[in-house]
């Protein structure tokens, strides 16, 4: 089982410097094999509170049908900083991911992939600790830059830095602000814009992060319980 690290007390440029070198263990080659099913990451706060409620959905993948959610509420004493999400969200997150007793082909998480100064996003994160496919899909822009893409639905401009695709920008919803999608680990940027343009629902967040986020605003307004929760028949708990 996956040792669930502790960041509580971690200095900001001790950080830095494991991002810089976690960032050599992603991978960008793609994703082999079919996806089947696919996860969603998000976590739930009070504000000025260090008590977290983390929670991931799986859907099955591309009806978005939702199969099952697993949910942890914890603790973290790691501030929230921009550029360091990871240290504050994913040991929680971890924690869901290990009370999943089949774990999805592949997790969307809220925040950045690569899209990021030193790679090393939410998604990049959480991928290489829980070694498995990992997309960031983020509501607002970190790093990079990308030309203005068309209103419609479905449009998506790339995400670049140096000249390098990091990731895309992609209306999910006519005349509403962009997402921002980019690989975590072990898929390609073209794949990523690809799995989430079939997470497109009728909302502007993606289905599994938008689900994510109903399921952990309702474990901290006490309207769900922790622990794993399997859908047999499925229903639309927090749809």
């Amino acid at each position: 089982m996956q040792m669930i690290p502790n960041y509580n007390n971690l200095p900001l440029d001790q950080a830095t410097r494991m991002q810089n070198e976690m960032k050599g263990n992603i991978l960008l080659a793609g994703l082999q094999g079919k996806v089947v099913t696919i996860g969603g990451a998000d976590i739930s706060h009070n504000k000025y509170e260090d008590t977290v409620y983390a929670g991931i959905v799986v859907l099955s993948y591309p009806q978005m049908t939702l199969l099952s959610y697993s949910l942890v509420v914890s603790e973290t004493k790691f501030p929230y900083v921009p550029g360091y999400l990871g240290f504050r969200e994913v040991p929680a997150l971890l924690e869901a991911w290990q009370q999943l007793p089949q774990k999805p082909d592949i997790m969307v998480l809220d925040g950045q992939g690569i899209t990021h100064p030193r790679r090393m996003g939410i998604a990049s994160h959480f991928g290489l600790l829980a070694n498995c496919a990992a997309i960031g899909c983020a509501k607002n822009m970190l790093y990079g830059k990308f030309p203005e893409l068309g209103e419609e639905k479905f449009s998506s401009s790339p995400i670049t830095n140096g000249g390098e695709l990091l990731g895309y920008a992609l209306r999910t919803k006519q005349g509403v602000k962009p997402v921002y999608i980019s690989p975590g680990n072990t898929v390609s940027v073209p794949q990523s814009l690809e799995i989430m343009n079939n997470c497109i629902g009728k909302h502007r967040i993606p289905e599994p992060t938008r689900l994510a986020h109903n399921a952990v605003n309702l474990l901290r307004t006490g309207n769900l319980k922790p622990g794993y929760h399997s859908l047999n028949p499925q229903m639309d708990l927090f749809g």
